[in-house]
C-alpha cells in the first residue's frame, strides 16, 4: 500500500533555470462554502487538465496545506514561457477561471468570502539545491528526476555551484 523509500542520500536531477510558481487560495469565511468549494475545484481541475498534456510544460506538483484556511500548490514549470502560454491560452481553463473572477469584480460581486494568491520564481541555474535522505521523489526531484547525491555534490555548496556541461 505505501510505497517503499527511496534509502540513501539523492538530489534532484534538474538542469538550467527552474520555474516555481506557487498558486493558492485562503478561505475567508468558512460559512460561503458556495463561494469557495468552486475555487478550491477549479483548482484541481486546473492540475487535471496539466495532467492530459505534459507538453504545456508542467514537471510536477505537490499540494499542501498551510492551515485549515489556506490551500496552495507549488509546481515546477519547464519555462516561463509555458506558464505564460499555459495561463494566457482561451482554450485552457485557466482563462476562463480569470475571466469569471474579473467579470464578477468588475460587477462588484466579490465579497472577500475567498483569497487568492500566486507567487512565480525564475531561479537561475547555480541558484538552488536539493537533498533528500531516505525520501521517494518529491517536489523538485519528483518533477525533474534523482540523482545520486554524489553526481552534484556532497555538500550545499557543490551543488549550488553544479553547471549542465560543466
Amino acid at each position: 500500500m505505501f510505497g517503499k523509500p527511496v534509502l540513501g542520500r539523492t538530489t534532484a536531477a534538474a538542469e538550467g533555470d527552474v520555474v516555481v510558481l506557487l498558486i493558492g487560495m485562503r478561505v475567508n469565511h468558512f460559512w460561503a462554502v458556495h463561494q469557495w468549494v468552486p475555487v478550491f475545484l477549479a483548482m484541481l481541475r486546473m492540475l487535471t487538465e496539466l495532467a492530459r498534456d505534459p507538453g504545456r510544460g508542467l514537471l510536477g506538483r505537490v499540494l499542501l496545506t498551510a492551515s485549515p484556511r489556506t490551500y496552495y500548490v507549488v509546481q515546477y514549470w519547464e519555462s516561463k514561457e509555458k506558464l505564460y502560454a499555459y495561463a494566457a491560452s482561451p482554450d485552457m481553463f485557466h482563462h476562463r477561471a480569470w475571466s469569471i473572477i474579473n467579470r464578477k469584480e468588475r460587477a462588484g460581486k466579490v465579497r472577500g468570502h475567498v483569497g487568492l494568491w500566486h507567487e512565480t520564481y525564475v531561479v537561475p541555474e547555480g541558484s538552488y539545491e536539493a537533498i533528500y535522505i531516505d525520501m521517494p521523489p518529491f517536489g523538485l526531484a519528483a518533477a525533474t528526476g534523482v540523482l545520486p547525491v554524489e553526481s552534484r555534490g556532497r555538500r550545499a555548496r557543490e551543488r549550488f555551484a553544479f553547471r549542465r556541461g560543466a
